[in-house]
């Protein structure tokens, strides 16, 4: 039987490629690893706990109604990120500001955190899966000080690590640090997240399509045309059409084509000219490890993480996926 690697493990053996950390990174990403854990729980057991589902009874910055679970897991990682002293602030999909950690010991924290605490909330009353999605970032602001917006509005290209935690058959961390993809499967017997997708890659093409069809009479005609020309005939050399995937949790949606290949779309719509998806939250953080995974993201027009944000709750519209059909999709847009 082949030795089994823990996440742990895994990050200290990394720790020499980033001489800067000092270990501050690697017990930021532990930190991450811990808080994903609880909130697998949680998610586990919230059927079972009557105060653990349904809705909060108030929305969020983005006029989305909130779930318990939901608060339940952004104070989750929001309590871990203030205990642990590597973060010096963090910004949420769910909270309507960014929040400056205020003591002592976190104005010397070196990084930023944001993150959506629990995308595909509105699956989590049904049973599917759902996800936890990180963007950790080196701050702008002087050590010793309080976190600015500076601090939160980067592009990027200037992640030092993101990535996302899958709640579905098994709990899975999935990250980057730039120097490739690498997945691990919570293994409850021992409480550990264990290497079990080492160096992921995503197929140059596949024949999956994610995509809520329901919009495609409000979308612009380049994306009509593509999805009902191109995924939904059959294309040369292939005996059938792409198979419509659409699971309505991003981070469902993009694991899979990681995995097997395909291309995710939400652009932007009469109802939602700007798109509805987050820069920061989401588009940012899986792009990264999109463009690591040998994949593309982009808003149909431009690099996703060159996206210079302008202001915290920022949407794009998003493309990502698979190379070769990110790129066919971008040839149909005028």
């Amino acid at each position: 039987m082949s030795k089994v690697t823990t996440l742990h493990e895994f990050i200290m053996d990394r720790q020499a490629d980033f001489p800067f950390a000092s270990g501050e990174l690697s017990r930021l990403l532990n930190d991450i690893a811990v808080a994903s854990k609880v909130v697998s729980k949680d998610v586990r057991r919230a059927g079972l706990l009557e105060n653990f589902l349904g809705a909060q009874g108030s929305t969020n910055i983005q006029g989305e109604e909130q779930q318990k679970l939901d608060v339940i897991a952004d104070n989750q990682f929001i309590n871990m990120f203030k205990a642990g002293g590597e973060v010096c602030g963090i910004a949420s999909e769910e909270n309507d500001d960014f929040m400056a950690f205020d003591s002592e010991f976190s104005k010397n924290g070196k990084y930023v955190v944001l993150f959506d605490p629990l995308d595909g909330s509105s699956n989590i009353d049904v049973n599917v899966s759902i996800g936890t999605i990180f963007s950790i970032y080196r701050r702008k602001s002087d050590i010793g000080s309080l976190a600015t917006m500076e601090d939160m509005l980067q592009m990027g290209q200037e992640q030092i690590a993101a990535g996302y935690v899958l709640y579905g058959s098994s709990t899975m961390l999935v990250y980057t640090t730039g120097r490739g993809v690498n997945g691990f499967t919570l293994d409850p017997s021992i409480g550990e997240f264990c290497l079990s997708h080492p160096d992921m890659k995503m197929p140059e093409t596949g024949r999956m399509y994610a995509m809520n069809e329901g919009n495609i009479n409000i979308c612009e005609e380049g994306i009509k045309e593509y999805i009902e020309t191109y995924c939904q005939q059959t294309q040369p050399g292939h005996a059938r059409p792409y198979s419509g995937r659409y699971i309505g949790s991003l981070v469902a949606d993009f694991h899979r084509n990681l995995i097997k290949g395909g291309i995710y779309i939400y652009p932007d719509t009469s109802v939602d000219p700007e798109g509805k998806l987050r820069l920061l939250y989401e588009c940012n953080p899986l792009a990264f490890i999109a463009e690591q995974a040998g994949g593309l993201a982009t808003d149909g027009r431009n690099r996703i993480m060159s996206i210079s944000p302008g202001r915290l709750h920022q949407r794009v519209p998003f493309f990502i996926g698979s190379k070769k059909m990110v790129e066919q999709a971008m040839s149909f847009l005028k």
